[in-house]
């Protein structure tokens, strides 16, 4: 089974970059086979690393085997041929150590920055993702009308003429997972909404395409708050302080979209912990990824150690030790 990381996303990216960088070779070190980065272009507020890729090459010239996925590059602000081509060289530059996220991204501000309508970006990102994808395999291209104009047919330049790396797509609406499934591409299952639902809706669409979703979903990779201690007060008292931090940032993005505090139902403890973690001791941690392996059939987990910033990189670094020491050798024979 593949165990990787995530979570070091807008305020977690903070400090120095040369620790940061330690952070993902000690990773490295501690035998986790990838780590994923968000994309966050022109935001409102600045972040260190708003581009993935150029954080991805910073990281690959320091480690040797580690990979390095974008979760998501979002489509609808970049040339999909432009990116096409960065990402063959940094495909190249690592030896193949590189996974390609894409999504349709809701950032209203990068949006509006860039002057690109929302209502765009649906046929924006469907018709990047099938030039993206194309280009990256040397095929040839066709004359797109819309967003992404290709004004002759013919293939890729040869910078790109390789064989491509991983390509998964991000989302939990109905069309976009209608979408991967169409273009038989895995997902990037998210924490919220749980895959639960996000499954729901692929089997929904693959019924609707008469298609059988059980192989895709097999090459998809979910991700999981992971909090895991020596004994179960330690762990007890880890959630115990998370609770109240998690409510104050679903507040903050719940007025993001308009609504109102008073409006933000509370933390349902036991649904979360039952629906986005995997908790506990080593032991238990172990047993609750078998079984999530068990009943969804995927083989590739991205675990997030530091509540996504909640907790500080020493308290999700001393985490992933205990669970590289006790958990990660006996995941491999998943």
């Amino acid at each position: 089974m593949r165990i990787d990381l995530a979570g070091w996303t807008r305020e977690a990216t903070c400090g120095d970059h040369r620790g940061f960088i330690a952070l993902f070779e000690r990773a490295e070190q501690l035998g986790f086979d990838g780590v994923w980065f968000n994309e966050f272009r022109v935001p409102a507020q600045p972040w260190p690393y708003p581009s993935t890729l150029l954080l991805a090459a910073a990281l690959f010239a320091r480690t040797e085997r580690l990979r390095v996925g974008t979760s998501v590059l979002v489509l609808p602000v970049h040339h999909p041929l432009m990116l096409a081509e960065e990402i063959a060289q940094l495909d190249f530059q690592s030896a193949g150590r590189l996974d390609v996220g894409v999504g349709r991204g809701t950032e209203p501000a990068a949006l509006q920055a860039l002057q690109i309508a929302p209502e765009e970006t649906r046929a924006r990102f469907e018709q990047s993702c099938r030039l993206l994808r194309r280009a990256l395999c040397g095929a040839a291209l066709p004359a797109e009308q819309g967003a992404w104009t290709i004004a002759a047919r013919g293939a890729m330049p040869a910078s790109v003429q390789r064989p491509h790396p991983p390509l998964y797509v991000a989302g939990s609406t109905p069309e976009t997972l209608g979408f991967a499934l169409a273009q038989d591409l895995p997902l990037l299952l998210s924490l919220e909404p749980p895959e639960a639902a996000q499954l729901a809706q692929l089997q929904a669409a693959a019924a609707a395409q008469g298609r059988d979703s059980a192989a895709l979903q097999q090459r998809s990779s979910l991700a999981r708050y992971v909090c895991i201690g020596a004994d179960e007060a330690a762990v007890a008292q880890q959630l115990a302080a998370l609770w109240p931090q998690l409510y104050q940032r679903r507040i903050y993005f719940a007025g993001k979209r308009g609504v109102p505090p008073d409006q933000v139902p509370p933390i349902d403890a036991e649904r979360v912990l039952r629906e986005q973690f995997i908790h506990g001791t080593p032991q238990a941690c172990h047993a609750q990824i078998a079984a999530l392996r068990e009943r969804t059939g995927i083989r590739h987990l991205r675990c997030v150690f530091n509540a996504n910033g909640l907790w500080d990189n020493a308290q999700a670094l001393d985490a992933m030790a205990l669970f590289a020491r006790e958990v990660l050798p006996a995941l491999r024979a998943l």
